[in-house]
């Protein structure tokens, strides 16, 4: 069993005993301690809180724990049932509340949930913050309402609709050049609830044909849910026979988009950003952010435009803040995750797949066409399953020490960049492991390097 606690929110797997995984108790104590510090913040005045879910299997035991702990804090619950990561975020300032939880594991496969928690902005907490709710929930430090001033709890299933609305109504989104160009568009939504809201925002941007993969959405997930090329073979064999101009996937609470070029290859998802990035500098130069594990490829357009780019460390509230800091006006993660304040300070497939359309409508290229005008690097994504006598910490900064001859960032593990290459090392916020990213020119020396890296690990720990 795993439970990880983390800038990322409280993720583990379902069952076990308390402390083990995410079982009940631990739920409820989160919640409760996610509670108290809204409570807190807001004069000890509980309001109104948004709870939404992505389709996996445990999310109705999850979202029943939830609920209840949230009305025994005092809350008023805006449920708002399946709904997607973003839609949820967007819910939290429309409907004024206090803050959200938004209960999925995102990529994570079945058996795996999570409480992601948001502030009054429908942003993820800080780091602080999220230190706090733990502290919280581990010294029970936190007060139920007594009878008289429970919470309610008000169900409103309109929120994906008004989504689909606020991207439509996106002045750099064009409705009408997509419906103009007849496309046909195939989505692998992996039985979550994607397969409800892209099918649906595609058909209000006037795409030609939806070819559906995926969609319904029962929590088994027909494949791996990360939207890497490994786990994207149906849509990928799909896409060969030529039904789509373009496919899209999601992974189950739609804060992330690959891409899936004409001919069956993937877009990578690397390049989703890049090329939205690319669409939206042309006509708002300005400046960009991705994590420290993106591609190169982001800086490399945004300096073509013009215009500066800038590195935050990994985590969506870290590339946030960095944003805001800088005034950009696109950013993300190199993971399919687009984030356009435009709209809000989110990661929003809805957003990356509307953009992307008009950006096909108005070149009037094809996706590999599209792909052959980026800067073309190979990035390859390794891991290092976690034991408990490995000491993450010293590991890091042996390697620190080994090449410190190179350029070196720290602010997230660590990232070693050579002249035509890079290599990042770090722990994961969402699984119990050492992640391990590495671009290139080519695939063959990414791998390469990574195989360097992961040599150099050994010996140190072998040590």
């Amino acid at each position: 069993m795993s439970l990880i606690k983390s800038i990322s929110g409280i993720r583990g797997t379902i069952g076990g005993r308390s402390g083990e995984g995410l079982g009940g108790v631990d739920i409820v104590k989160f919640t409760a301690a996610y509670a108290e510090i809204i409570k807190r913040a807001n004069n000890n005045r509980p309001g109104k809180i948004v709870v939404g879910r992505d389709a996996r299997l445990s999310g109705k035991m999850v979202d029943h724990l939830v609920t209840g702990t949230l009305m025994a804090m005092g809350f008023d619950v805006i449920n708002i049932g399946l709904a997607t990561t973003p839609t949820t975020e967007l819910a939290v300032t429309g409907e004024g509340a206090q803050g959200g939880i938004i209960l999925t594991a995102s990529h994570n496969p079945v058996q795996w949930n999570a409480l992601k928690l948001l502030n009054e902005k429908g942003e993820f907490l800080n780091d602080a913050e999220g230190k706090e709710v733990i502290r919280v929930a581990e010294a029970e430090d936190f007060t139920f309402a007594d009878v008289h001033d429970l919470g309610h709890e008000y169900k409103n299933d309109t929120w994906t609709d008004r989504h689909i609305e606020q991207v439509l109504a996106l002045p750099l989104v064009d409705v009408e050049a997509i419906r103009n160009a007849g496309f046909r568009v195939a989505v692998d939504a992996v039985n979550s609830i994607g397969g409800v809201a892209i099918p649906r925002l595609l058909k209000k941007l006037g795409v030609k044909e939806v070819v559906e993969l995926n969609c319904e959405p029962t929590g088994n997930f027909a494949h791996t849910p990360e939207p890497i090329p490994e786990n994207l073979t149906g849509i990928s064999d799909l896409m060969k026979t030529g039904v789509a101009d373009v496919g899209f996937v999601v992974d189950p609470d739609v804060d992330r988009l690959a891409i899936v070029m004409e001919n069956g290859e993937m877009f990578v998802e690397e390049y989703t950003l890049v090329a939205v990035a690319d669409y939206v500098l042309a006509h708002t130069p300005g400046s960009t952010v991705s994590n420290l594990s993106s591609s190169r490829a982001l800086r490399d357009v945004t300096r073509a435009h013009g215009c500066e780019y800038s590195a935050a460390a990994v985590g969506e509230v870290n590339v946030v803040t960095k944003m805001k800091e800088t005034g950009a006006v696109i950013g993300g993660e190199g993971n399919g995750g687009v984030i356009y304040p435009e709209l809000h300070y989110g990661r929003d497939a809805l957003v990356g797949v509307a953009l992307f359309l008009t950006l096909m409508a108005k070149s009037g290229k094809s996706v590999t066409e599209l792909k052959a005008g980026y800067p073309q690097y190979a990035i390859a994504k390794n891991k290092i399953q976690l034991t408990p006598e490995l000491d993450v910490d010293a590991i890091l900064e042996a390697v620190k020490v080994k090449f410190s001859n190179e350029e070196i960032t720290d602010i997230d593990g660590v990232k070693i960049d050579f002249d035509d290459s890079w290599v990042h090392l770090r722990k994961s916020n969402t699984e119990p492991i050492i992640r391990i990213y590495s671009e290139a020119s080519t695939m063959e020396r990414a791998e390469e390097l990574a195989r360097e890296i992961m040599a150099v690990i050994s010996e140190i720990a072998g040590k």
